[in-house]
């Protein structure tokens, strides 16, 4: 039973990413068949061995380390303004960007990001059909997070037309940073944190392969910039902080109004119907949660916890499911902790504008356009995750 489905949720996700394509004529099917046998196989490994746990703590414990140096800085600066065992998103979560920017821009300064690129991009621009910019953003999205990422990019944001800057901010929204992967693995088990991750990856091609393919040229894949008279380490430093303040504290700004406009229609749809928006999204959800695995004595529960994810955040989602796990059985939390495990909510949708904005605004301009259409996407992203998982537990 469980293969059919399996094969029915295919159907309905690739069907809900095909209507809304906007070339296609243009769907390679070649790259998006590689490409979901990898995820397949790597859901395998995954799911059965501990491979992949010890490598995805490392990275972890790596970045745990730069967020301990980024909050010297920040406490050097912040120190006494937050209550005694508080713990600040501002402070704690946006403030952070400003030295990882400073990390982004030494290795830019070194070289070391353009090698980067070209060797990532040439390697899985290989297999998913699509540009090594491209390649690159989402494996960079995974190390540098949803924001900070585009910082890494913004020498080649003037120059990229809407089709590959759709492709870079699903890939974004569609994946998680690896600074925050030890939190998730404190609230759900860390081998659906590690399956997601890697699962993410490839999904945000296979989806972006179908509502937005196109063929980039060897010409407009290396993009050359003329830089004019370089700069010394020091301006490099000085340009590289402003810039990710810039970035976090537009952000900061986004967040509050769209978690404040969410706040409001929960509050107003509970008044005019007795129950919450997020409620009435989890009954929308539960075709999508049975299709992709969940039984059907479960498909509210799920649904709401993956509306709730939708609507806040992850991290919402993730508590609420805390709270119920023991109600639920293992194959539910699994399907479900694997489809929490990415940025896609509306929340990012401001984000990720915000983080372009900051760089450039008529970029930022063009995303904010097609934001909702990027949702949609990344949520496909997440539900492919969740039927793949599916089908290995």
């Amino acid at each position: 039973m469980k293969y059919i489905l399996f094969l029915a949720a295919l159907v309905v996700i690739f069907f809900l990413a095909f209507i809304v394509s906007k070339n296609k004529k243009g769907i390679k099917l070649k790259p998006i068949a590689i490409m979901l046998v990898l995820q397949l196989v790597f859901a395998f490994v995954l799911l059965n061995t501990g491979v992949g746990l010890v490598i995805i703590r490392g990275i972890s414990g790596m970045f745990e380390h730069i967020l301990a140096y980024a909050a010297d800085g920040v406490n050097f600066v912040f120190g006494g303004i937050a209550n005694k065992g508080a713990g600040p998103f501002f402070l704690n979560v946006l403030m952070p960007i400003v030295f990882i920017s400073v990390l982004i821009g030494i290795a830019q300064y070194i070289k070391v990001l353009p090698i980067i690129i070209r060797f990532l991009g040439l390697v899985l621009s290989k297999i998913n059909g699509l540009g090594k910019l491209e390649s690159y953003n989402a494996v960079a999205s995974a190390v540098f997070g949803q924001s900070e990422v585009f910082i890494s990019v913004k020498k080649q944001l003037p120059y990229l037309p809407e089709h590959r800057l759709y492709t870079l901010c699903t890939s974004a929204m569609s994946t998680v940073s690896a600074s925050i992967l030890g939190a998730y693995m404190t609230m759900i088990e860390p081998k659906y944190v590690i399956t997601a991750l890697v699962l993410n990856l490839f999904g945000g091609f296979i989806i972006a392969n179908i509502i937005n393919p196109y063929v980039v040229t060897e010409q407009e894949d290396i993009i050359e910039i003329q830089e004019g008279e370089k700069q010394s380490f020091f301006e490099m430093l000085g340009e590289y902080i402003l810039d990710g303040f810039k970035v976090a504290i537009i952000v900061g700004a986004m967040l509050i109004g769209f978690v404040a406009l969410i706040s409001m229609i929960n509050h107003l749809f509970a008044a005019a119907f007795g129950i919450s928006f997020q409620m009435a999204l989890g009954y929308v959800f539960a075709p999508l949660a049975f299709v992709i695995g969940v039984p059907a004595s479960e498909v509210v529960d799920a649904g709401t916890i993956m509306a709730t994810k939708l609507l806040s955040n992850e991290f919402v989602a993730m508590m609420d499911l805390a709270k119920i796990t023991d109600t639920l059985s293992s194959r539910t939390v699994g399907i479900v902790s694997v489809f929490l495990v990415s940025f896609a909510n509306f929340s990012s949708i401001g984000i990720i504008t915000g983080a372009v904005k900051g760089l450039n605004e008529k970029k930022g301009n063009l995303v904010a356009k097609f934001g909702l259409k990027l949702l949609f996407g990344a949520t496909l992203v997440s539900l492919l995750t969740a039927a793949i998982t599916s089908v290995m537990l």
